[in-house]
């Protein structure tokens, strides 16, 4: 057995996977990561974390800018400038000559648009950072938004929104918002309707970016093997007239829902799909750890006690799982899951039998698996440098404060049992729980008589 062992670590040292030693060394590396952060005069701010270990760097330029801080009638005009910025600048005036920048040494650029955010990403490797840097500045302040640009453009957004539509799985999460927050941006489709893009007219999306797009509502956050004043310097060149003003406030969460609430969409589908949403707590709520730890505990691995009794004793689903979502004011603990037709009523009643139960709190036992699954979890991500950018840049736009891996893991080491139970207790009510279904039913009734604590 000990000839067997030596063997396979000769292999493994052969193949050139990491020992023991190297392991324990790139956790060291992450939890001592260091940010730094400028103010440029303009008003933009600069973080930056290096990067050693990796050849890689990744760029975010992100703006307070999302589906929160439209108004009813400009609903998706966030996301539709997302795409805009791809067409064409001055400097590049096809989206061919754009992606190329970035593509042709190797390297990935994308955007994206949230509730609350607007971000413009690439990941290149380092020899060519200051190119990457160079369009995405370019994209965010030159884009020439053609009229013929904004048209085909539109329909390639109402191809997006039916293409989610026709998906279950997608419909059966965006109805769940729909129901956790009704009536209110927050429950909107963060691409808006084909309606509302449709009645989006050039000079109100250019206004509404010239609100959005402003040096006081943006960052920029790169990670990798650059140096803070390289990047500061390359951003005061690209970036330093960006134009001051006041942004549009965020739209706040309205508490406005009164559960339990059953919505079923009928679609002739093999499976039914549930969404299961109660509401959780914001980014900034002192439960945010513990709820997210509570959530581990019911669906966030294969030995949660969702999957063990959906799928492992009744066989009821191939896969359940549950999450959280944070944001400034306010936050949701969801379970999803798909199930015969026949029996996703049965599925339903055993979760809410589990949701009964979790108020109840956690073991120790199960609070400690669950504080190693999330620490696991985030020195996993924090390897990556774009998932590096992305946090410096997202807590400091959103929260003001920048919180680093060993601060978070100290966070998440100081979580405890009552913790955990008070969290259930304020997550874990009857009145602000809802239930949206999608699949081959023609109402609510099989599902009503399960929706209870």
């Amino acid at each position: 057995m000990q000839r067997c062992r030596q063997r396979l670590t000769s292999q493994i040292r052969r193949a050139g996977l990491p020992s023991d030693h190297a392991m324990a060394a790139t956790r060291t590396a992450i939890l001592a990561q260091r940010y730094e952060r400028s103010v440029l005069p303009c008003g933009l701010r600069v973080l930056t974390t290096t990067l050693p270990h990796t050849n890689a760097v990744s760029i975010l330029l992100v703006f307070a800018a999302g589906s929160r801080h439209e108004p009813a009638e400009l609903a998706g005009v966030s996301h539709l400038l997302e795409h805009l910025a791809f067409k064409g600048t001055k400097k590049r005036p096809t989206p061919r000559e754009i992606a190329d920048v970035v593509e042709s040494v190797g390297g990935a650029l994308n955007a994206y648009t949230d509730r609350e955010v607007t971000g413009y990403w690439c990941r290149l490797a380092l020899p060519h950072y200051e190119q990457g840097l160079d369009v995405l500045a370019d994209m965010a302040r030159n884009s020439l938004f053609r009229q013929e640009d904004i048209d085909r453009e539109k329909q390639v957004v109402y191809e997006e929104i039916r293409a989610s539509n026709d998906s279950p799985g997608s419909r059966v999460a965006s109805l769940e918002d729909e129901l956790l927050w009704p009536d209110q941006a927050m429950g909107r489709d963060v691409a808006g309707s084909a309606e509302s893009v449709s009645g989006i007219g050039r000079e109100a999306m250019l206004g509404y970016m010239e609100r959005q797009h402003v040096a006081s509502n943006a960052v920029l956050a790169v990670a990798g093997g650059t140096s803070h004043d390289d990047v500061v310097a390359q951003a005061e060149r690209l970036l330093g007239d960006l134009p001051g003003g006041e942004p549009l406030p965020w739209i706040p969460f309205e508490d406005n829902l009164a559960g339990p609430v059953v919505r079923v969409e009928y679609r002739k589908t093999e499976q039914a799909h549930v969404s299961i949403g109660l509401h959780g707590v914001s980014m900034l709520d002192d439960d945010r750890h513990a709820l997210g730890f509570l959530s581990t505990v019911l669906g966030g691995t294969m030995g949660s006690r969702l999957f063990e009794e959906v799928r492992e004793k009744r066989g009821l689903a191939y896969a359940i799982s549950s999450y959280t979502r944070q944001y400034r004011d306010c936050g949701a603990l969801s379970i999803a899951l798909g199930a015969e037709p026949r029996r996703a009523a049965e599925a339903v009643r055993v979760v809410m039998a589990e949701l009964e139960r979790a108020r109840s709190g956690v073991t120790d036992e199960e609070l400690a698996r669950a504080r190693e699954v999330s620490k696991g979890r985030l020195l996993l991500r924090m390897e990556e440098s774009r998932a590096v950018a992305s946090s410096l840049g997202i807590q400091e736009l959103l929260k003001g404060e920048v919180r680093t891996v060993e601060q978070m893991v100290a966070d998440l080491d100081a979580v405890t049992t009552d913790d955990v139970a008070r969290a259930a207790l304020r997550a874990l009510r009857p009145e602000k729980l809802v239930v949206a279904v999608v699949g081959p039913f023609r109402g609510p009734s099989a599902f009503a008589k399960h929706v209870r604590f």
